[in-house]
């Protein structure tokens, strides 16, 4: 059996450096790893699935485990998981002294927040962000998003949103979508004004 792309990737690290044409196979072999373990081991299969290319994507283009991602699902985790050093364990996922079915920071450096459930990521991730600034650290904070989104979005959209928290409150900079059906991503200024 001829070693796949995935085998190659044992951190963020090692997929920084692929083309686009392999982090495209290396996508298709994660999709094919999670449901080969899944199918026997049992587990929220489905958080992950649905975010295969945004995990790649986010692994590549930002710097972690400095750049912290927050989760907003621990099951969206699963692919976040096998790129972050724990594919040779993810046949333990969801058994005794096995890894966890959820993010757990004390399992890896990569998972900066133990997501469990829907809707805790955007709060988490500024609270980050605040601390971040208020240290003077000069690292990024990545929020994922999963759920409806203003009209511009249709559900299941994926929104990441960075800025700086000052004076006048959270002064966004930057906020880029990305739809999991149609795999586009869209950059977008927000307006200057603070929130």
């Amino acid at each position: 059996m001829s070693m796949t792309i995935l085998d190659r990737v044992k951190s963020p690290a090692d997929l920084r450096g692929l083309t686009r044409d392999e982090l495209n196979q290396l996508a298709s072999d994660l999709r094919a790893r999670l449901i080969d373990v899944c199918s026997r081991t049992g587990g929220h299969i489905g958080a992950g699935l649905g975010v295969v290319e945004l995990t790649v994507a986010l692994h590549y283009a930002f710097d972690t485990p400095r750049d912290q991602l927050v989760w907003d699902v621990g099951h969206q985790g699963y692919p976040h998981k096998v790129l972050t050093g724990r594919n040779e364990r993810l046949e333990t996922l969801r058994q005794e002294d096995g890894i966890s079915g959820f993010l757990k920071r004390t399992e890896s450096e990569y998972d900066a927040f133990g997501a469990g459930h829907a809707a805790t990521s955007i709060s988490a991730a500024f609270g980050m962000a605040a601390g971040r600034d208020i240290t003077g650290g000069d690292y990024k904070v990545v929020a994922t998003y999963t759920g409806l989104v203003p009209d511009t979005f249709k559900d299941g959209a994926e929104l990441v949103l960075t800025g700086k928290l000052g004076p006048q409150g959270f002064q966004a900079t930057d906020m880029t979508a990305k739809c999991p059906s149609k795999y586009e991503a869209a950059s977008l200024k927000p307006p200057t004004t603070g929130r």
